[in-house]
């Protein structure tokens, strides 16, 4: 365990995952700097975050690196954590450009998954934000393939977020039969897919005791509330955005956590619905077969296209209160193991202070 680390400068974008870190590292760190597009929420905020300096990280926003560099000159911070390796690493690395104070970069998903895809120019940019870094930290060994793919041989860290505590063990037996979708709406994530598939569910006649609850909201809620309509679904809820404690009861009561998403790292909602003893129903990507295996501790569809016999699969399997509490024990051993936030906000602060201690 390192020392108490003096100044850390976090430069990241106004999101949940931000104020989660900061709230993580604070007890770590004797002063907190933040950069970022957008204010901290004062039930959020760490008592030691000394000072903000708001930024817009668009890659329009030329004059972000300069008055980044100014600021970091000004505060003096024994290491720069910048989160994402987009628009707001490449403003972040031109500030630190000549600067003995070290970059780390933690990597969060599509940043490093897809971004590189849409155009040389982007591959270029990625490719240099983690070039520049001194350590970068990947939520997933997949994710951290695809980051020496782009950068060769660099320093690569395993952690997550995490999540904050292993909830009380569940009562199975007590368990809905209920299927659980809490990914926001965005194309991303394939919300329609699942209400695709549950459409054949209820055409089929089986599992007629079962309904799906979907969660959270976005962009296409409307949408996905009108291809609901169209599909004439009767056992579908919109639950619409949860506070953390409903959805914490969501996951209590829900036998099967359903997550398809096209592009996915190591999913806060998945270790959640873990902890919780739901059964993940998850698309086949890499990252997910980090934490599942089919038929073992999951279900993993690969067409997800034709949905609706695998939500049939996942039911079946999580209708049988041994074998659901079989699995929910196997996965709490891996949440517990991997992905609580204490130990991996831990993790973060002894390779911080590594960085810092060499700094010149």
């Amino acid at each position: 365990m390192t020392d108490k680390i003096a100044r850390l400068l976090v430069a990241g974008s106004a999101s949940i995952h931000t104020w989660r870190f900061l709230a993580g590292i604070a007890p770590h760190v004797d002063e907190l700097y933040l950069a970022c597009n957008g204010e901290v929420p004062a039930e959020r905020r760490p008592a030691n975050l000394k000072g903000e300096l708001r930024v817009d990280f668009g890659l329009k926003a030329l004059s972000t690196a300069g008055r980044l560099k100014a600021w970091i000159a000004d505060v003096r911070p024994d290491v720069v954590h910048v989160h994402q390796a987009n628009s707001v690493a490449w403003h972040a690395r031109r500030a630190l450009a000549g600067s003995p104070v070290p970059m780390l970069l933690t990597a969060w998903g599509s940043d490093v998954l897809l971004l590189p895809d849409r155009s040389r120019l982007m591959r270029a940019m990625v490719r240099g934000n983690l070039k520049a870094a001194a350590a970068i930290t990947s939520d997933s060994l997949y994710m951290a393939a695809k980051i020496r793919e782009l950068a060769g041989d660099c320093r690569i860290a395993l952690l997550n977020y995490g999540i904050d505590a292993l909830p009380p063990e569940p009562a199975i037996e007590a368990k809905k039969k209920q299927l659980l979708s809490c990914r926001l709406h965005k194309p991303l994530y394939r919300i329609d897919a699942i209400l695709k598939g549950w459409a054949e569910v209820e055409n089929s006649g089986r599992f007629a005791d079962w309904n799906l609850v979907v969660a959270a909201s976005g962009g296409e809620t409307e949408n996905l509330k009108r291809l609901a309509a169209s599909l004439g679904l009767k056992r579908v809820e919109f639950a619409g955005f949860v506070d953390s404690a409903t959805l914490g009861r969501l996951y209590e009561e829900s036998r099967v956590f359903v997550s398809v998403p096209r592009s996915d790292a190591t999913s806060i909602s998945l270790l959640e619905a873990m902890g919780h003893g739901c059964l993940p129903l998850l698309s086949n990507l890499p990252a997910n077969g980090e934490w599942a295996i089919d038929g073992l501790n999951g279900v993993i569809a690969e067409d997800v296209g034709r949905l609706g016999p695998e939500l049939c699969r996942a039911m079946a399997l999580a209708e049988d209160d041994a074998a659901l509490q079989r699995t929910a024990e196997m996965n709490r051993g891996l949440v517990a193991a991997k992905a609580l936030h204490r130990a991996n906000m831990a993790g973060f602060a002894d390779l911080i202070g590594e960085l810092a201690a060499r700094k010149v």
